[in-house]
């Protein structure tokens, strides 16, 4: 779970409101699968450990729909938390705040200077 501040440091930035959103639900995303994998570094947790760890989740364990986009959201998550984390050299888990911030500014000064260019991974 992100803490207030740094709930407050998501808003300060200057990105657009859908951007900031987006950035929100990748660090929610993130702390999610650090709590799964019991550690914040290393790899990303497997998709079983994700899948076991949801079904223990009294929410997520009584609505099977959502048991499924979640597991699904949970795994495209990971996919741009590795994309993420291979441009910086570090692991996925290790990634914090202040680089997923740094990742999204990056992102929308690319866009801003060259529109045409294809986009990133696509935030959360």
């Amino acid at each position: 779970m992100l803490s207030p501040d740094e709930l407050q440091e998501l808003e300060a930035t200057l990105l657009p409101t859908l951007e900031r959103h987006h950035l929100r639900l990748l660090a929610h995303g993130l702390r999610t699968l650090q709590a799964i994998a019991g550690h914040p570094s290393g790899g990303l947790p497997a998709a079983g450990a994700i899948e076991a760890w949801a079904c223990q989740q009294p929410v997520i364990q009584d609505d099977p729909d959502f048991a499924r986009a979640f597991l699904n959201q949970m795994g495209r998550v990971g996919e741009q938390l590795a994309a993420i984390a291979a441009a910086t050299g570090r692991e996925p888990l290790a990634l914090d705040l202040a680089d997923l911030v740094h990742w999204a500014t990056q992102e929308a000064d690319r866009r801003v200077r060259s529109p045409a260019a294809p986009p990133g991974p696509p935030p959360g």
